[in-house]
């Protein structure tokens, strides 16, 4: 069900206060300030949540251009901010851990979840460059949870570990979660040493049938949704009721065209949080939803419904065109290419074909490509050589059914 324009205001405008101080702060840094000069905006005439609306979107393609112009964080970091770690997603994109328990705020929706200080999480997010994995463990050591930081991979070893553990708790891809049930019943461990009976999953849909696979072995399965450049922005309380919104971020659906905010219909998801030490205003997440009413007289999410542009999610993943054609049409002897994402008992697969010049040693090029696809863009992929590519195909195809 639709909301009101009347609940819509007054969630908005119970962040305005709020919104003031950021902006004030932010006017500080260069970045920011250099938004105001190009929007013709002074930090004093954003007084309330409505006057965001006149600071045009930042978009990811912005952040990362940003960074290319003032390294490492393109300018948005005050001077006494400490950060503790530095990880680099796909892009190269460089985003700080910034000081605090759980800076990404994932707790609420560990806890909604079920999780408490008695568990054992199984983390299965990468701890390698990129932040998912020390979200998440962040998150469970802050509700007062043990970790066993298993990462992707290796599932034989994690089975086996669920096995030996007292591990009653998973966070990760929902499809890993399936493959990790797989392997467990495939070593022929036995059904009672599986102790997980809750899971928070993430970064991928989790279609009906992929859910209720999982529910026959995990009690309690839960949706949330988050950034690497947010953390936290909504989470499943019930299945189906929408994302509840963290109290602690400003969210906006807004028009893919004119970047006004909506009441009604899709849009872009927008982010504003709050920490003065790294102020991200207004930062289009390139994920479409929509406001929905959950029934608690809060706007809630209705899920994520589309991507504005051409990147796709694969495996937890961005896969963007732009880095593809960089990874792979630089490579000597490939005359062509292009990125074929599937999906075979609910996980993600990856198949690069190419089109190799005559005068090329096939075997070598492939190699190459394979290499070069693992080390710039993060995957492992099956890579293909053909003799041709479907005439007009795009760089990227997604073939994959979530029914």
């Amino acid at each position: 069900m639709n909301i009101s324009d009347t609940q819509y205001q007054a969630y908005a405008d119970a962040f305005s206060e709020r919104v003031c101080a950021v902006v004030e702060s932010a006017a500080q840094l260069s970045a920011f300030s250099a938004r105001l000069v190009a929007a013709n905006l002074t930090a004093d005439r954003i007084v309330t949540t409505r006057d965001l609306a006149g600071l045009p979107i930042l978009s990811k393609d912005d952040l990362l251009e940003l960074q290319r112009t003032t390294p490492p964080f393109g300018g948005m970091l005050a001077p006494d901010a400490y950060v503790s770690r530095i990880f680099q997603s796909p892009g190269p994109l460089y985003e700080p851990q910034l000081s605090g328990v759980d800076p990404w705020r994932w707790a609420p929706a560990l806890r909604a979840a079920g999780f408490n200080e008695t568990d054992t999480v199984l983390n299965c997010f990468s701890y390698h460059l990129s932040p998912a994995g020390a979200m998440f463990d962040e998150g469970s050591r802050a509700i007062g949870a043990r970790v066993v930081p298993g990462g992707i991979g290796s599932a034989d070893l994690q089975a086996r570990a669920i096995s030996d553990l007292p591990i009653t708790a998973y966070t990760g891809l929902p499809s890993y979660l399936k493959a990790l049930i797989d392997t467990f019943k495939s070593l022929g461990l036995e059904r009672e040493r599986w102790t997980i009976e809750r899971a928070v999953v993430t970064a991928e849909p989790l279609p009906d049938s992929l859910r209720a696979e999982l529910n026959a072995y995990v009690t309690e399965v839960k949706m949330a949704y988050g950034s690497a450049e947010t953390g936290l922005l909504g989470y499943e309380d019930e299945p189906g009721a929408g994302l509840v919104i963290p109290e602690d971020v400003l969210i906006e659906i807004c028009d893919l065209s004119s970047g006004e905010p909506v009441v009604r219909g899709e849009g872009q998801i927008v982010v504003t949080l709050f920490r003065p030490e790294y102020p991200l205003i207004r930062f289009g997440t390139g994920d479409i939803s929509a406001w929905i009413d959950g029934g608690d007289g809060r706007p809630r999410l209705a899920g994520i419904l589309g991507r504005v542009g051409q990147a796709v999610k694969v495996r937890g993943m961005f896969l963007h065109p732009a880095q593809a054609n960089r990874a792979v049409h630089s490579a000597p002897g490939v005359s062509g290419f292009r990125m074929v994402i599937g999906r075979v008992e609910h996980r993600d697969s990856l198949r690069c074909e190419i089109v190799i010049e005559p005068s090329s040693q096939s075997q070598a090029v492939v190699a190459d490509v394979t290499s070069r696809i693992r080390q710039e863009l993060r995957f492992s992929c099956e890579v293909e050589a053909v003799e041709a590519l479907p005439a007009g195909s795009d760089t990227i195809v997604d073939e994959r059914d979530w029914s």
